[in-house]
């Protein structure tokens, strides 16, 4: 199986030996070739084809995502010269199959999802199969919106974090402090007005914590919000500044900037009020379980039992625009208030009623 046609678009999708086929690249009309693997060429076999090279492995922790943007660009790029695409890697299963996916939730993000678009490819070349880890990409480039440029983007520098956390923690220790990403130090994201306004404060001194916002959503839990009003023992949360000296208690030195030794795995998280100190729940790199059951990785958990949750409350008003069981003197009473003490319609009514 040499190479196979995206259906509906003039992009195909092979393996290294679709380059040795000089007459079917001539009948397709393919002008650019996109080649995603570690490959250096020795001969002439990219002399008359726009080349694009995407230098990766076809492993679950390679980094494809970052090349989506440029991959998608030559791509567009080649089509509207009028000319065919080839997207080739080894054996035009993986790594070549999620460019074309990338491609695919670019251009048509409200059509397809990565499980459709790979189902596309399969209708042509059945062999196509991602990594894991690619499809998480996809899943990942999905949801941020598949964006022109993908190496600022918040959710992006996030899941870079993870991957670091993940590596530092399979070798038994905890990740360098300049490579956490503290929430409050990330430009502003549009958010809900009702994640800013739930606040998390110590019990003990009524310090701020933290707000919905910056929780970390876990098992059932499907927002921010959720995650903070749940019955979980612990509220998860994203680093935050004021949490630094909990996860770095030995550095960095203040004249040389390094860390003096290695900071911990897992530790205990104290308030940040100097007059309170109190011990306000725990942290563990390595993750840790909630009380629900799920696995939380890497877990920086608030104890529910030594935090306090404040939320805007929504007063339901009777008659009058006044607050239920509330009853003021005659000559205060907005007109069209009943003259007994506003309360449930129901209690009025049967006052009446027995009268």
């Amino acid at each position: 199986m040499a190479m196979n046609k995206v259906p509906g678009h003039n992009i195909y999708i092979g393996g290294i030996f679709s380059l040795k086929n000089k007459a079917a690249l001539r009948r397709a009309n393919v002008t650019h070739v996109l080649s995603v693997l570690r490959l250096q060429p020795t001969d002439d076999t990219f002399l008359h084809y726009q080349h694009h090279h995407i230098d990766v492995d076809d492993v679950e922790d390679e980094n494809l995502l970052e090349h989506f943007p440029s991959a998608i660009e030559f791509i567009q790029s080649g089509l509207e010269t009028g000319g065919g695409v080839l997207v080739h890697c080894a054996m035009g299963k993986s790594r070549s199959a999620t460019i074309c996916i990338a491609y695919l939730l670019h251009r048509q993000r409200s059509v397809f999802t990565p499980q459709s678009a790979l189902a596309l490819l399969r209708e042509s070349r059945p062999l196509c199969e991602p990594n894991s880890g690619f499809m998480a990409q996809l899943e990942l480039y999905h949801q941020m919106g598949c964006p022109k440029e993908v190496v600022s983007h918040p959710s992006y520098s996030r899941w870079l974090y993870r991957r670091e956390v993940e590596e530092s923690v399979a070798c038994g220790r905890a990740p360098e402090m300049k490579s956490i990403l503290f929430e409050d130090e990330q430009p502003r994201q549009r958010t809900d007005a009702t994640s800013e306004s739930v606040e998390v404060k110590c019990r003990k001194c009524r310090r701020k914590l933290a707000n919905a916002r910056f929780a970390v959503p876990h098992g059932a839990q499907q927002d921010v919000k959720a995650a903070v009003i749940s019955e979980c023992a612990h509220i998860f949360l994203n680093p935050l500044t004021w949490m630094r000296p909990s996860l770095f208690p030995n550095g960095p030195d203040t004249l040389t900037g390094l860390a003096s030794e290695d900071a911990p795995l897992s530790g205990r998280l104290t308030c940040p009020n100097p007059s309170c100190g109190s011990n306000i729940g725990k942290f563990a790199w390595q993750g840790m379980q909630c009380s629900c059951g799920e696995w939380v990785t890497p877990a920086i958990g608030l104890a529910r039992a030594r935090i306090d949750i404040s939320a805007p409350v929504t007063i339901r008003r009777g008659p009058g625009n006044l607050p239920p069981g509330i009853r003021l003197p005659p000559n205060m009473r907005p007109s069209g208030v009943d003259t007994t003490t506003v309360g449930p319609r129901s209690e009025r009514d049967s006052t009446k009623g027995s009268l």
